[in-house]
């Protein structure tokens, strides 16, 4: 709990009984054999008994185990009803075991409830509850790494696993980076004492590093999440109390599943009531007595949670940030029961193809498809001024010039996607040969008013993640591109690249010379598909009203017979309209500008860069 508080959420907006147990069915049903109720403090919860009861019934559909983490002070007397409930695990923190340590650290009393519930745990397994019992303690250097050895020592003779963690940035917390002590610290100041330590194999997807002392019944694990990420292995998926998927414990990412459950009731909280009408409709439903109509049910929209949850899991990233970036990062204290800051966003991803009326079957989350709308009705139009088309005329002229030196007069003019007789097709790239083939796409999106900048870097927009979606959108996209452009070939792309990049608000009117800089590294001509800062800036006839822009770039590649720049510029363009459509509500006058290729490498023709006239070959 931070020391200055944290703000309560209104009821409505918090999780009901029947919504948590709804989302825990959705999730069993598609394979999630382990759910975790965790806080904040879940004992605290008046109905966590009848909400574990109802959540353990899930066990006749896969569930395999129920767990808890708490500070356990609430959970020695509750502990019988929880077992019958179908508790199998428990996660206790505790930081110290000094009795006064423990007061000035969480500043109550409650450490001899804590070890009573330890204690408590320890006897029922002993009667065969086999409750899996593990201690987090996080070490703070100056605080209590003094009590790493105590900790360990519990181990002796006692069947417990004590979990060091390494200190981690969270709003509220006043982490420093001297306060960290990586767990490499750990394991020597515990092998001074006891040589003998080894490491025991992890399971796939542990989150701990675990270790044994020989004739120890204990064991001890270190959860390294600063030093050594885990990400790439981690399966776990969080939804806080307020209904927000959060794929990341340090991303600040959230996807509300929350208010797409409650359509099925009128954008209300379900309640008991709402709950039972729910299950009578989808009873008479599944007999073909039902109104398939009918507001509440949650067939209707559970595809469409799956479809959200699968595209968020999509875009986990393969770690998270490191030291110098993480307590740089907005993100929830760990108390945080729903803050209005992190609202996640009303439906953060839509698909406007038809849904099934059925319960849909068992789907891998990550291979949800993407089903693109029946059919494409509105046409597009990009209209200049004079002055600008005697621009492009007059480059276009140079254009031809400078290439008429490399080709015949009859091959400079002539447009390969038509026939001798003016008919369109698709050129054939049958006796090419594959080679690395990249292309990188940009343009920008500038906004009318200092609105949209703040509410795109704070991730406070009504709609969600506005970076994070059009991420998402211009990688989908790129997929797409020979469904949109009738005369391009489908390729298999093998890397794309989304960067997204906000400019400046400092209001002086004047756009940078260049992009912000890229946390991608510089172009290194090896065409895989690395970031590349490329040469560019805004045309001075573009007027910039110093209200801040989005950079986007998009980089493709491919080991293929054709290049793609089409899917470098769709997926610029489609990133741009996302950007344009999560903020239109708060910026009617914003202007997609500048899309282009800026450089293509690969093929015939070789590297090509805006602004250099000579090519590569």
């Amino acid at each position: 709990m931070p020391e200055e508080g944290v703000p309560q959420s209104p009821q409505p907006d918090l999780l009901t009984t029947p919504e948590i147990v709804l989302l825990s069915s959705i999730f069993v049903s598609q394979g999630v054999s382990k759910i975790r109720l965790t806080g904040g403090e879940p004992t605290v919860r008046r109905d966590i008994l009848p909400l574990m009861q109802q959540i353990g019934a899930l066990r006749s559909h896969g569930l395999r185990e129920l767990c808890l983490t708490t500070n356990g002070l609430n959970l020695a007397r509750k502990l019988d009803s929880m077992v019958e409930a179908g508790l199998t695990g428990v996660n206790l923190s505790l930081d110290t075991l000094d009795p006064w340590q423990f007061q000035i650290m969480t500043r109550r009393k409650g450490f001899d409830a804590v070890i009573k519930s330890i204690d408590k745990i320890l006897h029922m397994n002993k009667l065969g509850a086999g409750i899996k019992l593990k201690i987090n303690c996080v070490v703070m250097r100056g605080v209590n790494e003094r009590e790493i050895i105590p900790f360990v020592e519990m181990g002796r003779d006692k069947d417990i696993e004590v979990r060091f963690i390494e200190y981690m940035p969270f709003d509220g917390n006043k982490w420093s980076q001297g306060k960290m002590l990586s767990y490499k610290e750990m394991l020597d100041i515990i092998r001074q004492k006891y040589p003998t330590l080894r490491k025991v194999a992890d399971h796939k997807n542990d989150t701990s590093k675990t270790y044994e002392i020989p004739g120890f019944v204990g064991k001890m694990g270190f959860i390294t999440s600063m030093t050594h990420n885990f990400c790439g292995t981690c399966n776990r998926l969080r939804i806080t109390s307020d209904g927000n998927l959060k794929i990341c414990l340090f991303g600040n990412a959230e996807v509300s599943l929350r208010d797409i459950l409650r359509k099925s009731n009128s954008n209300q909280p379900i309640d008991e009531q709402a709950f039972e009408a729910m299950k009578q409709i989808e009873m008479g439903r599944k007999q073909g007595l039902g109104d398939a109509h009918s507001p509440l049910g949650s067939s209707s929209n559970e595809r469409e949670l799956l479809e959200v949850i699968g595209m968020a899991v999509s875009r986990k990233k393969e770690k998270h940030a490191g030291m110098g970036e993480l307590e740089n990062m907005k993100n929830r204290p760990m108390i945080l029961i729903g803050d209005r800051y992190y609202r996640g966003p009303e439906a953060l991803f839509r698909n406007t193809g038809d849904r099934p009326a059925g319960r849909s079957q068992k789907i891998p989350l990550n291979l949800l498809p993407f089903k693109p709308p029946s059919s494409y009705a509105r046409l597009y139009s990009s209209k200049a001024t004079p002055a600008q088309m005697n621009n492009i005329d007059s480059e276009m002229g140079k254009s031809s010039t400078n290439n008429a030196s490399d080709s015949t007069p009859s091959q400079a003019h002539k447009l390969t996607h038509l026939t001798q007789s003016g008919d369109a097709h698709m050129v054939s790239i049958s006796s090419k040969q594959p080679t690395k083939r990249t292309a990188v796409a940009v343009c920008s999106v500038h906004f009318s008013n200092k609105i949209a900048i703040p509410l795109i870097r704070d991730n406070r927009a009504k709609k969600g993640d506005v970076l994070g979606v059009a991420r998402i959108a211009g990688i989908m996209a790129a997929k797409r591109t020979s469904d949109l452009i009738p005369l391009c070939h489908p390729i298999a792309i093998t890397h794309v690249n989304i960067d997204l990049q906000i400019s400046h608000e400092d209001g002086s009117g004047t756009e940078p010379s260049s992009p912000a800089p890229s946390t991608s590294i510089p172009w290194s001509g090896t065409g895989q598909g690395d970031g590349y800062k490329w040469p560019s800036s805004i045309p001075e006839s573009v007027p910039c009203n110093g209200f801040g822009s989005v950079e986007v770039t998009a980089t493709v590649s491919c080991d293929g017979k054709t290049g793609v720049e089409m899917e470098a510029l769709t997926a610029a363009s489609t990133a741009a309209l996302t950007i344009y459509d999560m903020c239109k509500a708060v910026d009617k006058g914003m202007r997609v500008e500048g899309l282009r290729v800026v450089r293509k490498e690969g093929g015939k023709s070789g590297t090509w860069i805006e602004g250099h006239h000579n090519s590569e070959k």
